[in-house]
């Protein structure tokens, strides 16, 4: 006897779709919520972002209807050999260093002032934040004018008190041209560390200073033992930032000295400018920025677990 056995496909666990429907019944407003900021990311970004990286293995340059041809490795071997980009590259380690550890001092300091109890407090907050709120290019503006050689301010003062002939030219001679703007730096971006430390320094409960003047700590020793260790995570993040800030610069430093004099105070990124829109080399300025950006990010992957280490 033969018996016909009808085969059935065993039902499909819906238990995978209702879960996807019902996340993207419960996020998926917020995603539409997102989309006004995610897209202007992904296009002014994002996507520039990796068309650089992309051209860095071209031989891209300008011209019109020009062919782009995939290179490899051949524009960053051009570049290992390239001794003007390593020393824009050391000027910029010396500017990024500098900058921001003058600027974490100063904005240390200027936090701890602020952070006391006084009098037109919030007026000198308000000053304080003067430096953040005008534009990069009108704050070189600025300077360039009180530096000027021959009409300057500095120059004129020096005159007038007779300390001097008054022809100081710190941003067109070399050896003066990159601590000016060094310093010139520091004042540009201290209000922003300024304002992240004073926040940080108010999230700290005025107990552990209690407590520690009960055991007979001195001001120092709370500051090192109470008040350091609770700033520990956010001078990490802010001294991260600064220093990738800094590194990229480029409207200051170009408006006071476009990398003069001789080349004293070329940036990287001006290195890079230069080459781009200067010379139309697209391609190797995309590789310059390339090492850049891989090098930053070696920096900060050995600079940044220690820091979180200690901020534990």
């Amino acid at each position: 006897m033969t018996t016909t056995m009808s085969l059935k496909k065993p039902p499909v666990s819906p238990g995978g779709a209702n879960r996807l429907n019902r996340w993207f019944t419960k996020n998926g407003s917020g995603l539409l919520l997102l989309l006004p900021a995610a897209i202007p990311i992904l296009l002014l970004s994002v996507y520039p972002l990796l068309r650089g990286i992309y051209l860095g293995f071209t031989d891209a340059h300008s011209g019109y209807n020009v062919t782009i041809n995939f290179v490899g490795f051949r524009q960053f071997e051009r570049l290992l050999h390239n001794t003007l980009f390593w020393r824009s590259f050391k000027i910029g380690l010396i500017w990024a260093v500098s900058v921001t550890v003058l600027q974490f001092f100063a904005a240390l300091g200027l936090a701890l002032l602020l952070n006391q109890n006084l009098r037109l407090r919030w007026l000198a907050r308000t000053l304080a934040l003067i430096p953040w709120a005008m534009p990069p290019v009108i704050v070189a503006i600025m300077w360039r004018l009180l530096l000027d050689p021959t009409v300057g301010s500095l120059n004129e003062s020096i005159r007038l008190l007779h300390l001097g002939p008054g022809n100081l030219n710190l941003l067109g001679q070399t050896g003066s041209a990159l601590p000016t703007v060094i310093i010139i730096g520091v004042w540009v971006g201290m209000p922003q560390t300024t304002v992240t430390l004073l926040a940080g320094l108010q999230s700290i409960s005025p107990s552990l200073h209690e407590a520690a003047a009960v055991d007979g700590a001195g001001t120092w020793r709370r500051f090192l033992s109470a008040t350091l260790p609770q700033l520990a995570p956010v001078i990490a993040a802010i001294t991260s930032l600064d220093f990738i800030w800094n590194f990229n610069s480029f409207g200051l430093v170009y408006v006071l000295t476009a990398g003069g004099p001789g080349g004293d105070t070329m940036l990287p990124m001006l290195f890079a400018y230069h080459e781009a829109f200067g010379y139309g080399n697209f391609g190797y300025a995309s590789a310059m920025a390339d090492v850049m950006v891989v090098l930053i990010m070696v920096i900060m992957v050995a600079y940044l677990p220690s820091r979180l280490r200690r901020a534990r």
